[in-house]
This record gives structure tokens, sequence and C-alpha cells, in this order.
């Protein structure tokens, strides 16, 4: 179906951009398979260099997801990357007027515990999830998405894909915090924005808004078992997927 490299693609503009499958061979599935490599790519937001954007053009990436606001748009333009088409299926992410007036640690852990219960309740979130999926299911491979930092709106939809492919729920967490490695130089950059433009005093409470916690991703789970009884009633109930899509999808993500 696809050719993906031996070796995961590391680009220095884009340091969240990842196979969802994870490293060769692709992750194990409970039934004894494998992901499939080089058929779906997350990242953050798509700020190339011109050597990276070629570099991405390899992959020969089809269709770019792009999870992001208007305004984060208009801000940071995806760069074009040659031969893929741009697809907009926004997803609101970390309230950015919030961020601003957080007191403490405290509330910027409830912030984050909000947003990931935003993905599986609020209802444009749930039809631009469904857009996604259904793309990913129909659409040319290989295929991209990405929201700013690439941890959150993106770690939520490669969760679900690996849920689809049948991988087991701590190698799903495992992926999902990989972010903090391979961010780490990003993440470090912007707190001593935050140090110099706010006071070192500030860096601990906005610490949590950069980072991924494994008790984020699973607000998003625990909203989804009480609203729909588990991830795939979600993925049915909520998102209103059909058979045949989630057959495809699986049928796409695993070898």
């Amino acid at each position: 179906m696809t050719d993906a490299p031996a070796e995961l693609l590391r680009l220095a503009s884009a340091d969240n951009l990842r196979d969802v499958a994870g490293d060769d061979p692709g992750y194990p599935t409970r039934d004894g398979r494998h992901v499939r490599r080089g058929a779906y790519y997350r990242s953050n937001e798509l700020q190339l260099t011109q050597e990276d954007a070629r570099s991405l053009a390899g992959l020969r990436i089809q269709v770019i997801h792009d999870l992001r606001g208007g305004p984060e748009i208009e801000a940071h333009p995806d760069v074009e990357v040659a031969g893929a088409a741009w697809r907009h299926a926004e997803v609101a992410g970390i309230p950015m007027e919030t961020v601003a007036t957080l007191a403490d640690v405290e509330a910027a852990h409830r912030v984050m515990h909000e947003v990931y219960v935003a993905f599986v309740r609020s209802p444009a979130a749930r039809s631009s999830y469904a857009a996604l999926l259904t793309e990913l299911a129909t659409g040319g491979l290989p295929q991209l998405f990405h929201c700013t930092a690439g941890k959150d709106r993106t770690g939520w939809a490669a969760a679900l894909l690996l849920e689809l492919a049948g991988v087991d729920h701590d190698t799903i967490v495992a992926d999902y915090l990989l972010t903090n490695e391979v961010s780490s130089a990003t993440r470090e950059k912007y707190l001593a924005l935050v140090a110099e433009h706010l006071g070192s005093d500030k860096v601990a409470v906005y610490e949590p808004t950069m980072v991924v916690e494994a008790s984020y991703l699973q607000a998003a789970y625990d909203a989804a078992a009480a609203d729909y009884g588990s991830v795939d009633g979600y993925l049915r109930d909520g998102l209103g997927l059909g058979d045949d899509v989630l057959a495809e999808l699986r049928a796409r993500l695993v070898v």
C-alpha cells in the first residue's frame, strides 16, 4: 500500500512529525499483527524550512489535515508541501484567553482536562473528527494530520487510530507521551520566553499546557466511556462512523 522509510523522518522545523505506527515494524496489535507504517503521519504545525518541505514531499503525502482554528492558521499558515492537498477540520484547542489568566498549576491542569473532555462532548469537535477519520478511510495514502503543537488535538486523533488498529492501551499512552521527548527543544524555547516576559515564577504555571500527561488523555477516554460506553461507542454513535468506514480504517491501519 505504501513504502515507508526504514527510519522515521525527523524534521528540525516540525519536531513532532511522527509516523502514527511508530518505529519499524510498527506497533504490535492484540491479534499478532502490526500497525502499517507509511500510511498516516501526525505533526505539529508545518512551519517548514525549504529543505524540510522537500523532505516531507518525499513521503508523497496525498492529503494534509489541519485541525487548527482560523486565527492559528492565519498567524502561521502551513508551508505548501508539493503533491499534497490541504483540508481544514477545525477542532478547538487550548483557549489562549484562559491560559493568559491562569493563576496556578491546578488551574492549568483543570483547563487541560476540560480541553480533552471537549474532544468528546463538543458537537463541533465530533463533526471535525468524523470528517477527519472519514477522509483518512477514503482518501489517497499517505495522509498527515496536525494541529499547532501536535500533542492534544492530534494526540487524540492518533490514539483513536491506534485503538482501531487494536494496539494495547499502555502502548497508546506511551506513544502519546512521546511528544514530551521529541518536542522538548521547542517546549524549552517557549518556557524561556515565559520566564523572560512573565517571570520565572510563571514557568511552572504554564508548563502543564505545553506538555502531555496521561491524565489528559484519560479525561477523553473517561468522557467517551461515560457518554458512549466505550471508544467504539464514541466512534459509532458520537462520530456517526459506519461499519464501512471503520472497517476500511482497520484494513488500512494493520498489516
